[in-house]
């Protein structure tokens, strides 16, 4: 086998095990079902939570949104762009949960934006 089929190869490998610890921190990250997930976009609060652009969708609604396409799909079927999202998705749950308020945190508008991301921290 030659070098340039060698290197293509594990350039392939390298893909391949980055796109699985990444689709491994995802599934970690949200721990939401897409039921879950798409039942939750469809209240008040999670409307109600996030940064909206020109009074439109929030940020973190239309992460869900596409957190719930993500999980509907196949991992052959996800792009670069997917993976890309995915990882944006493991940060944001990660450095909001080192935000934890104190108290009671079930009905906050900490917890309702965790939740739009795919992560109930009362599970």
């Amino acid at each position: 086998m030659g070098s340039e089929r060698r290197d293509a190869l594990r350039v392939a490998d390298d893909v391949t095990a980055e796109r699985d610890a990444v689709a491994a921190d995802f599934g970690a990250a949200v721990n939401m079902t897409p039921k879950e997930l798409e039942e939750w976009l469809d209240t008040d609060e999670s409307k109600s939570v996030g940064q909206k652009k020109d009074g439109g969708e929030a940020t973190g609604h239309a992460s869900g949104r596409r957190i719930v396409r993500l999980m509907r799909t196949k991992r052959a079927d996800l792009s670069d762009d997917d993976y890309a999202h995915m990882t944006k998705v493991v940060g944001y749950v990660h450095r909001h949960l080192a935000q934890r308020p104190p108290g009671d945190v079930r009905d906050t508008p900490w917890r309702y934006s965790l939740m739009n991301w795919g992560h109930d921290p009362l599970k």
